[in-house]
């Protein structure tokens, strides 16, 4: 196993002793990025144990190491339930998923996540995905691209940045990062700037690579595969997401509403077992400080739902 990992994983310690390994288990690691997580899992496991990691980005699928207990899945983590059918697995011991962008992405000028740097406007996962940020500003409409800004960034000035994107696409390309700067900085609080420019690129991002989307496919599909003491643990990093997956393991659905049974209990498929979720202290913070805003949230398999169509 390679020794190289790129990527310092958040909550480690306390991911693993929510997802309780057990050596001859099955797990998927749906983020595999710089492998920290995945490694901290396969030392765990037997020889009969095994995990099998996901990843759309080839760069991280080309660092993964060979181990017979260890399949590397380069694909989106959306398509879990159609992989794992494939290799013949029915149901799963614990599920985890670091929803952050691999801070190597942010430091690799050429992928285009990050303001801080000059090069091509593009922040695709996959990079066999023909929608790149430039292509999305090229051709969205100037209500769309305000939308995205606003939904997904929550940002203020969305429907005069936008605006002034469509109109200067009119005259040049927008399709590197100093060129989309150029264009919005006017609309930026410089007492803010690193905090409004990252709420830019961040709605760029989810809209480009359809994170949202995907996220509510895995959700649904993990509750499905999750064993009869199957965890499921996820790291967020910003409120949209958190929501999502907060709603999902608290009532089985994306928008919060709880239903009850004839005895006052919630029917949904996981049973959320963290009140709070649990972030990182000021030890990891002072380690790896773009790990403040992890927050981790367990769930476990609810053995007395009963789905609507057996009722």
């Amino acid at each position: 196993m390679s020794d190289e990992v790129y990527h310092i994983p958040a909550l480690l310690q306390p991911t693993l002793e929510a997802l309780e390994i057990k050596p001859d288990g099955v797990y998927v690691d749906a983020t595999f990025g710089g492998g920290g997580h995945s490694r901290a899992i396969l030392e765990k496991l037997g020889p009969e144990g095994h995990l099998y990691s996901f990843d759309q980005d080839e760069e991280a699928v080309r660092r993964a190491w060979s181990d017979p207990r260890f399949t590397i899945v380069y694909s989106n983590f959306r398509f879990l339930s159609n992989f794992m059918r494939f290799y013949g697995v029915d149901r799963v011991d614990g599920i985890l998923a670091d929803l952050g962008v691999s801070f190597h992405h942010f430091d690799d000028s050429s992928r285009g996540f990050s303001f801080r740097w000059t090069g091509p406007l593009d922040m695709r996962m996959n990079q066999r995905a023909t929608q790149s940020a430039a292509t999305f500003l090229a051709e969205a409409t100037e209500e769309k691209i305000a939308e995205i800004l606003r939904v997904y960034g929550e940002v203020k000035q969305a429907r005069r940045m936008a605006a002034a994107i469509v109109k200067a696409r009119a005259t040049a390309p927008v399709d590197t990062v100093e060129r989309l700067l150029e264009i919005i900085k006017p609309m930026i609080n410089p007492r803010a700037e690193k905090k409004e420019l990252a709420m830019v690129f961040q709605a760029l991002r989810i809209e480009v690579n359809g994170e949202l989307d995907a996220l509510r496919a895995f959700l649904t599909q993990s509750a499905l595969l999750l064993s009869d003491s199957g965890r499921l643990a996820i790291i967020t990093y910003h409120s949209l997401e958190d929501r999502l997956v907060k709603n999902f393991m608290r009532a089985g659905n994306f928008g919060g509403e709880v239903e009850k049974d004839f005895f006052g209990r919630t029917n949904a498929p996981l049973k959320l077992l963290t009140s709070k979720p649990i972030v990182p202290d000021e030890e990891e913070i002072d380690a790896n400080p773009r790990s403040r805003s992890a927050k981790l949230r367990v769930a476990c398999r609810n053995l007395e739902y009963t789905p609507a169509s057996e009722r």
